[in-house]
């Protein structure tokens, strides 16, 4: 990751914008450098994962341009070769480097034809024009909000932002900014048609764009690890990486030191492919103590998140400290393309389709936000192959009649799809769905209910939630969630849409709260 911000506006000064920058040093802890320009002040925060010189340093310029990108740009080395034969010559090894000739060449047009997970700030020295973009997922963030004098301002994390201007949105995924105006250049949720073929040609596909998408997120100049947590989604991301390495990989997971459910899967996992495995067992204490720095760190007060990153960022954070890894894949963006447990209940192919294009085009505020945010404040990387847009725009494709739970099993598809070729031990690959945060152990989230339970008397906690709207806490857990993030964030509860919740409409799906655990099917889910 890196940390990415930019002014526009003559009204702050290069020091002062590096403070605001500093928030976030861990994002970009190898190298920072802010520029003052003749439109403002922009900055960037290096971690250095491609083209590790000094001359990979942002921001880049070439005839007046600038750039900053907080991104990886799949596929860099041919287009790089392409843009050499055109003329064009580069300084370092960074990806990054090629996005300002390719501004050259195609102006605003590339954002639609970038494979890339990205954030970049971007100024036209000849149109005297700022434009902003971002990655049609939302996998790498970005904000932006407007100072006193009404200037603009963007920057990798609300955090960079809180307590300067008065209110911090999002950066909608899919658009670009120019002259005021946010313009989408992809719905990546959209579907222009769909695939009705036969479930051997839609597995096959399945697996080789899933193939693919693992497969370009191997190359970094840096060391690389994964997260395996013995669930489908991330044992299959480190059997096929460990398939193209012919290496032994190093994998991690967590889990809770009375209960731990998915650390004897993961170990299996590990076993099976030859990984190098580390296992990282945390307690009800670690659980509570880091409460209120993942809160600060995610930027959000919605239960799943904060309950599922408590386990990501203990063990992303062992991971920082005991090793020299800088970059991590992991699993997630599965479930909003092949369903939760939740969408078993949907009552047609429509509503299952709608549900998916509903839940991924909000994913930059749940998961994404997440997985970005718990490696990024351990200064790791975070690489999703699940979000491969290729991969993406195919299974959004596919008739959802064929995605639906019709099988008796939960992402049928993708399991099929890897069913030949020892790709899994059969017991893991056709295991149920158990959700992260329940899986490092169900101690943990009970902790969290008893902790915020003993917290607030029923008498405070009725009082406490008439002071907070747009969402109004339901539970005693939700109200301490959202008064931690107003200690940090004062304000800014409308940067997340909603509580992440089962859809509510639909019959079995009505329930209290967000776990799997409450709902009917969960089955043997989590054992």
């Amino acid at each position: 990751m890196c940390s990415i911000m930019t002014y526009v506006g003559k009204d702050i000064s290069a020091e002062t914008l590096e403070g605001y920058l500093k928030r976030t040093h861990r994002r970009g802890p190898d190298d920072l450098r802010v520029r003052e320009t003749e439109f403002g002040v922009m900055g960037f925060a290096r971690l250095a994962i491609m083209g590790l010189t000094e001359e990979g340093m942002q921001p880049f310029e070439r005839d007046g341009n600038l750039l900053v990108c907080n991104g990886e740009i799949y596929g860099f080395r041919v287009l790089k070769k392409e843009l050499e034969e055109k003329g064009y010559q580069f300084k370092s090894g960074s990806d990054c480097e090629i996005l300002l000739p390719l501004y050259q060449e195609y102006g605003l047009e590339m954002f639609a034809h970038l494979d890339a997970e990205f954030a970049c700030i971007l100024y036209d020295a000849q149109k005297k024009q700022v434009i902003a973009a971002r990655d049609p997922i939302g996998i790498r963030p970005l904000f932006y909000g407007y100072s006193k004098s009404g200037s603009i301002v963007f920057a990798s994390e609300a955090k960079n932002l809180a307590g300067w201007v008065d209110e911090i949105h999002a950066f909608p995924p899919g658009h670009y900014y120019i002259d005021g105006k946010f313009v989408q250049y992809e719905d990546i949720a959209a579907v222009r048609g769909y695939y009705h073929d036969d479930l051997d040609t839609i597995t096959k596909n399945i697996r080789t764009k899933l193939v693919a998408g693992v497969e370009k997120r191997l190359d970094a100049d840096a060391p690389l690890g994964f997260l395996l947590s013995g669930g489908l989604d991330s044992s299959l991301v480190c059997a096929i990486a460990a398939k193209i390495l012919k290496k032994p990989i190093r994998t991690f997971a967590i889990g809770m030191d009375i209960d731990a459910i998915d650390l004897k899967y993961a170990k299996q996992v590990a076993d099976y492919i030859g990984a190098d495995h580390t296992e990282v067992i945390i307690s009800k204490e670690d659980v509570l103590e880091s409460l209120e720095t993942v809160i600060d760190v995610l930027g959000t007060y919605d239960i799943t998140t904060i309950r599922a990153s408590i386990g990501m960022y203990l063990v992303c954070k062992a991971i920082h400290e005991q090793t020299d890894l800088k970059v991590l894949l992991t699993g997630e963006i599965s479930d909003e393309l092949f369903g939760y447990k939740y969408t078993d209940f949907a009552p047609n192919a429509a509503e299952f389709q709608k549900e998916a294009q509903k839940r991924l085009r909000e994913l930059y505020c749940y998961d994404v936000l997440r997985a970005d945010r718990c490696l990024a404040a351990n200064s790791l990387e975070a690489r999703v192959p699940f979000g491969d847009l290729d991969f993406v725009r195919y299974v959004m494709a596919i008739d959802p009649s064929k995605k639906m739970n019709v099988y008796g099993k939960g992402k049928y598809l993708l399991r099929k799809a890897f069913e030949e070729g020892d790709w899994l031990p059969e017991n893991i690959l056709w295991r149920e769905k158990a959700a992260f945060s329940d899986a490092v152990g169900h101690s943990m989230v009970d902790d969290l209910k008893q902790y915020a339970e003993e917290y607030y008397t029923d008498e405070e906690f009725k009082e406490k939630c008439k002071q907070y709207q747009d969402p109004e806490p339901f539970t005693k857990e939700s109200l301490l969630y959202r008064e931690i993030f107003e200690k940090h964030y004062k304000g800014q509860s409308h940067m997340i849409p909603d509580y992440w919740m089962p859809n509510k409409e639909w019959e079995g799906c009505d329930v209290d709260d967000p776990s799997a655990r409450v709902l009917k099917n969960y089955g043997d889910s989590g054992k």
